[in-house]
């Protein structure tokens, strides 16, 4: 393993842990829900959204590292329905939205792919520009930059909102 990846690995394999922990309790049925505590709807994203954003990522990780042949590719909507920006709505009927298995695999199997394909990586490329464009190259200037979010802040930024989610839905939080 090179002196980066034990950097970036260990935030990467505690957000993909966190994440299997967070569907504990989680119905097909309430996946695609928002919170109505009350009566009154909450808009925030639920776990089909946010799983579903997050499965986008690890696909554009290994572009970035030149290993496109092994990413994992997005089953048909996902780009439309989880890109950034895209609205999160409540699926009372389950019709908007992939079902759970479909989402939460394609997340799962992405992300160890590319966590798997770190250790492997010429250090030297970690050190290249960003090649996003925009904000994106703004914020994580480098590959290795852009790496570390995509399998670490990033992950963990969005299971705090399914951690809040899982408190208005009334399911207790996880360590």
């Amino acid at each position: 393993m090179t002196a980066i990846s034990d950097f970036m690995l260990p935030p990467a394999k505690l957000a993909i842990g966190y994440a299997e922990k967070l569907l504990a309790g989680i119905t097909p049925e309430m996946f695609a829900r928002q919170p109505s505590p009350g009566g009154a709807l909450v808009t925030t994203n639920h776990p089909a959204f946010v799983y579903g954003h997050l499965s986008l990522y690890p696909a554009r990780l290994m572009t970035m590292i030149g290993r496109d042949a092994d990413r994992v590719p997005h089953p048909a909507r996902f780009e439309e329905l989880f890109k950034a920006g895209a609205e999160c709505r409540d699926d009372p009927e389950g019709k908007i939205y992939p079902d759970m298995e479909s989402i939460t695999s394609h997340f799962m199997r992405g992300t160890r792919k590319a966590i798997e394909a770190i250790p492997s990586v010429d250090p030297a490329l970690f050190a290249q520009p960003n090649p996003a464009e925009g904000r994106a190259r703004e914020l994580f200037p480098t590959i290795g930059a852009a790496a570390n979010f995509v399998l670490g802040a990033h992950v963990m930024m969005h299971l705090g909102q399914v951690s809040a989610w899982r408190r208005c839905m009334g399911l207790a939080g996880v360590l």
